[in-house]
């Protein structure tokens, strides 16, 4: 069984001491899908909402949210991004928009979290600039889906 780093002695939250960690290049994959009716992701698509081009908003949001993931996650470490991409994928027929955040830093704890975080941020704006149109959005599926550098390696999920 393996022990939470987030929880001291006595069971107190804390924020794990990164100080002696090797610096590494640091890389996290997240996913995660805004399920909406057809119709609404055939907007998002044409880009035929009033309040503009949904994905290049959600897009900027995330990128936002990235950076500060450790002002909204209480035991985060802030770092130093070198790099957040969001990309976003449509399948209208299905209502389904996919998106994936890659997130790098070289640094001392990795950017799982950020990754997430832009995931998550970027689904949010997306229900935000559609809600009006589709009550019925929903956010599902958030997860990481790769992560590599420091002393745990790589990780991949199989599904």
């Amino acid at each position: 069984m393996t022990n939470f780093s987030h929880v001291g002695e006595k069971g107190k939250a804390r924020m794990v001491d990164i100080t002696a960690k090797k610096v590494t290049h640091r890389e996290a994959v997240a996913r995660g899908k805004v399920l909406t009716r057809p119709a609404t992701a055939k907007r998002i698509e044409k880009m035929t909402f009033a309040k503009g081009d949904v994905l290049s908003v959600a897009r900027t949001a995330g990128i936002m949210a990235a950076k500060k993931t450790w002002a909204l996650i209480p035991l985060c470490h802030p770092i130093e991004l070198t790099d957040i991409d969001i990309d976003f994928t449509i399948r209208s027929e299905e209502g389904e928009i996919q998106i994936e955040a890659r997130a790098k830093t070289a640094g001392r704890t990795g950017v799982e979290m950020e990754a997430m975080t832009a995931v998550a941020v970027a689904a949010l704006t997306v229900y935000d600039m559609c809600k009006s149109a589709d009550r019925e959005i929903s956010i599902s599926d958030i997860k990481l889906m790769k992560k590599k550098g420091g002393k745990s390696g790589t990780f991949r999920r199989k599904n």
